[in-house]
């Protein structure tokens, strides 16, 4: 992605111009020791069902801003800024399917901003979770996919200003989630998650910038 202000083309397309303009070539850097310190967090906790017999969820999750789309991010080529990310996240399950490996959950985020600039955020969204991997006897993993939700800032962020300066508060939400858990005690699990907020291809303004991006790390326990 060049630094330059360019309207989107897709959702998950962020292309914040002010950053450009402010701080020069966006840095490129590891994860910070702050996602370590959210992966840690234990799984050792005993229980007795599966996270497929419990409805509700609650979990943490921190990460940081990036400015590429999520195909740049997996080639190593994202550039990551100076603003930050914490968020509460919980989750009630509405809808499992009797003959595939799927479930409808209704997700929610409060979550908080910091760095270039300190903000809230209230997110929603209904979320469908895939469980059906060949190795979910060694290692459970689910993909939880959604694309349409709800998103409020308390202030728009510099990072989601246009050229002349104007950006939204509200905003689509999108959610991309990779989670893991133990065979033994699958009602904790560890999750990756693409924090979203996107105008869908200037569908709900026409601003010029497309919203954030977020790389996040964090923890959720059923019950």
């Amino acid at each position: 992605m060049k630094p330059t202000m360019t309207t989107a083309s897709s959702c998950l397309r962020t292309a914040p111009a002010s950053v450009a303009r402010g701080t020069g070539q966006p840095r490129r850097v590891h994860l910070p020791s702050l996602y370590p310190l959210l992966l840690s967090v234990c799984l050792m906790l005993p229980a007795s069902a599966s996270c497929e017999e419990l409805s509700w969820s609650l979990g943490g999750y921190g990460g940081q801003y990036y400015d590429t789309e999520p195909a740049g991010l997996i080639k190593g080529k994202a550039g990551f800024h100076n603003q930050y990310i914490v968020a509460l996240t919980a989750s009630k399950t509405v809808w499992r399917s009797s003959t595939l490996p799927l479930a409808l959950e209704i997700d929610g985020t409060i979550a908080q901003q910091f760095g270039k600039a300190s903000l809230n955020e209230f997110a929603i969204a209904p979320v469908l979770r895939w469980s059906g991997f060949p190795w979910n006897e060694t290692l459970p993993t689910s993909f939880r996919f959604g694309p349409v939700g709800y998103s409020h800032t308390t202030m728009v962020s510099p990072l989601e200003q246009g050229s002349s300066g104007q950006g939204s508060r509200n905003l689509n939400f999108l959610m991309i989630e990779l989670t893991f858990s133990r065979p033994q005690d699958r009602s904790n699990e560890v999750f990756v998650r693409l924090h979203h907020r996107c105008t869908i291809n200037d569908l709900l303004n026409n601003y010029g910038a497309n919203g954030e991006d977020f790389l996040a790390f964090g923890y959720r326990r059923f019950f």
